[in-house]
């Protein structure tokens, strides 16, 4: 508890800043480069991020699993050997990957919407090969319980991507076009992220050594690999048939790629904010159930796992009425458009399937569950698939969302269902869904009816900062007056795990 406790806080910490400055980039970015751009760059993102996805999602994991065995079992060889081989594999993996899509660029650029697209995609590929050797050596630091080490190596990187975008589309080089500039950003910092998580990689007396294992490493890592690759098509899938869904519906191009950047530049950014708390817990849950498990304590994996579906519930309806009663003015404060403000407002709602995907998908990974959960989210995709298909001609860029939503509440009510038959039989959800639910209408309603109020006198900023205190602040009293959590069982939860005990001072005899 308390190991989990501080890893999850660390996570959190260094998430919340990476993600904070992530923020902040993308929004000056959208405001920088027009929506049309920041489309044209999403749509070669969603190519680029499933061939990171093939060097960089089952090594490292695999990585991680076996230098903890390596450091358990004292065995600095072996540990160096193994990274050493997956760096090696990665590397190889990676060159061949861009060589690839060098060769098959014209076949390539026929499937994208707009022939810049392949340009981007070719400015991202050098991320790819210091990604892989980046994301190896990450997966040792984590499994050497480095995570201030490994934390830190992301910030480093979102910090320079930001500073080299700045100087690319608006400082001492400004003559590269929006999209272009950005893709660049990303390649450069991905070399400063490579050099400055080897250097961490040293000085935390890490050595490279003769390979060997070779064998093993692809072997583990390919099923995760294959399962994370397949679960990312579905991003390029989505990105390529939206806007061609649109010029259908009746959409011009330029209109069509301009929606999609509002809609995944703007609004889905917004929505993925609860996943800095969700995903932290997710990623430190997985080891945390995986003790338990190997040490058949099931008392305490029926309580773990209730207690992170409820906490996932309570996060994701905390948010939902805030953006669903503010969400035009949100979109107006941070990205000056107001459309994502109001994609942002009726989209909500699917913030609380995703968390419960989330939080469910690591819960049935760590119980090593992970391909009935893989089938659980491709029964959702499907029908993802099907409304990005159909719906665009009715509802226009909402059936992204729409499509998410499906998949997302599909996915996570087929994995509630496993866990409650396989993992605990005991889970009962029902009863805080509804209760989370019954706050949402009136949290709304304050949320919405004060913002509206508020907008006839007060600047934006203030409005938002007093509307949305309102709506939190009577979700809270909600649930301490209907008695969902007491502020006294935390407290004395906070106390057992010495959150508030202060260090002792070594005393010295006069």
């Amino acid at each position: 508890m308390k190991s989990l406790f501080k890893t999850v806080f660390i996570i959190i910490f260094f998430t919340a800043i990476t993600r904070l400055l992530g923020f902040i980039f993308r929004i000056w970015l959208s405001r920088t480069i027009g929506t049309e751009a920041l489309g044209i760059y999403q749509i070669s993102f969603s190519i680029f991020m499933v061939l990171l996805t093939l060097v960089s999602s089952g090594i490292p994991l695999i990585i991680s699993r076996m230098t903890a065995k390596h450091v358990a079992n004292k065995d600095t060889k072996a540990e160096h050997q193994t990274l050493t081989s997956a760096i090696i594999i990665s590397l190889v993996l990676s060159v061949l990957i861009c060589l690839l899509v060098l060769i098959f660029s014209k076949p390539i650029s026929h499937i994208f919407a707009d022939e810049s697209c392949m340009t981007i995609l070719l400015l991202l590929l050098p991320a790819l090969v210091f990604s892989s050797v980046y994301s190896a050596i990450r997966g040792n630091l984590w499994g050497r319980n480095k995570y201030v080490a490994s934390c830190s190596a992301e910030l480093f990187e979102q910090f320079i991507r930001i500073i080299v975008c700045y100087l690319l589309l608006c400082g001492i080089w400004p003559v590269f076009d929006g999209a272009i500039g950005a893709a660049l950003s990303l390649s450069i910092a991905c070399v400063f992220s490579c050099v400055f998580v080897i250097i961490l990689y040293f000085k935390s007396g890490g050595k490279f050594a003769k390979p060997k294992n070779y064998k093993e490493i692809i072997k583990t890592s390919s099923p995760i690999t294959a399962i994370r690759v397949a679960s990312s098509l579905i991003q390029p899938v989505i990105a390529i048939i939206i806007p061609l869904r649109l010029v259908v519906a009746g959409y011009t191009q330029s209109q069509s790629l301009s929606l999609f950047g509002i809609a995944t530049g703007m609004t889905l950014p917004l929505l993925f904010i609860p996943m800095t708390i969700i995903g932290s817990l997710s990623y430190a849950l997985v080891p945390d159930l995986s003790s338990a498990l190997a040490q058949k304590d099931s008392n305490y994996i029926s309580s773990r796992t209730t207690t992170s579906l409820v906490f996932s519930l309570f996060i994701a309806f905390f948010i939902v009425p805030i953006f669903m009663g503010a969400g035009e003015n949100i979109g107006s404060f941070f990205f000056d458009n107001s459309y994502s403000g109001i994609l942002l407002s009726s989209s909500a709602w699917i913030i609380i399937p995703m968390c419960l995907t989330n939080i469910s998908s690591s819960i049935l990974n760590a119980v090593g569950l992970e391909i009935k959960s893989f089938k659980n989210y491709i029964i959702g995709s499907i029908l993802m698939l099907l409304c990005i298909w159909f719906l665009p001609k009715y509802v226009g860029i909402n059936a992204l969302t729409y499509a998410m939503g499906t998949c997302f509440t599909i996915s996570s009510i087929l994995n509630i269902r496993m866990i409650k038959k396989q993992v605990c039989p005991s889970l009962k959800l029902k009863k805080y869904f509804l209760t989370f639910f019954a706050f949402l209408i009136p949290t709304a309603a304050i949320t919405s009816f004060s913002t509206n109020i508020f907008n006839n006198f007060l600047p934006l900023f203030f409005n938002l900062a007093i509307s949305c205190s309102l709506g939190a602040t009577f979700f809270i009293l909600l649930c301490i007056i209907f008695n969902v959590f007491k502020f006294s069982t935390v407290l004395i939860w906070l106390k057992n795990n010495n959150i508030f005990k202060k260090p002792l001072k070594n005393k010295k005899r006069v």
